[in-house]
């Protein structure tokens, strides 16, 4: 069977922080592929601040280019209105069928949030989720992390170290290295014509002065 792991987000930047625990990942569950899925309109978070879908599709691009494992998805930007995770993982389940396993990847931050999602409840039965604990959070995953309302679907397995779902699909959390690296501290880095070198990709670093992005209109190089 295959295994295919879907990564969404703003992205606005990409970064280490993303690409590393993206390669963990896959060396964890022994992904075919990790699917990066740039979001176009995410409903919790404001337009301030996030830059045009096709400037940050192409820093993924960028990003990615030189991992076979990785690949782009364009699905949410070619959606209309705002995007919501449920849409998204329908869309891959009827793309690969039933005999592909999809592990939808997030971190512990935004799990925490889950129950504030679209039909929420009903993303469990669809795929597994992978949960990164991340530098600021509890790295120590427990039952008191999953919905409230629906923690009596969920049982532990302690061989699996994960807690699986009534409808056959898991909830795996997963400690990841420790890269304390965020989009907003790099666009505030920018901001402030503060180098960024070391925190993302060279080829999405020279993109960003190239193009001028995130007010650091005077910055013509990096470093």
């Amino acid at each position: 069977m295959k295994k295919i792991g879907l990564f969404g987000g703003t992205f606005n930047p990409i970064h280490l922080g993303h690409l590393r625990p993206a390669e963990e990942i896959c060396d964890g569950f022994d992904l075919d592929q990790m699917i990066f899925i740039p979001a176009s309109r995410p409903p919790h978070k404001t337009k301030d601040g996030i830059i045009p879908a096709p400037q940050r599709l192409e820093m993924v691009r960028l990003a990615i280019a030189d991992n076979p494992r990785f690949s782009l998805s364009e699905v949410e930007l070619e959606r209309k209105g705002k995007s919501y995770s449920i849409e998204t993982i329908e869309f891959f389940r009827r793309k690969f069928g039933p005999e592909t396993h999809l592990y939808f990847i997030l971190g512990l931050d935004a799990f925490l949030e889950i129950n504030t999602w679209k039909e929420y409840a009903a993303l469990f039965g669809l795929c597994h989720f992978v949960v990164m604990t991340r530098p600021g959070f509890e790295k120590n995953f427990s039952r008191e992390h999953l919905p409230v309302e629906l923690s009596g679907e969920f049982c532990y397995d302690d061989q699996k170290f994960s807690y699986a779902h009534v409808s056959g699909f898991f909830v795996y959390p997963r400690e990841i290295t420790a890269l304390d690296i965020s989009s907003t501290r790099i666009r505030e880095y920018l901001q402030k014509g503060q180098s960024v070198k070391y925190l993302l990709p060279t080829p999405v670093e020279m993109f960003i002065y190239k193009n001028k992005l995130y007010r650091a209109k005077d910055i013509e190089s990096a470093g």
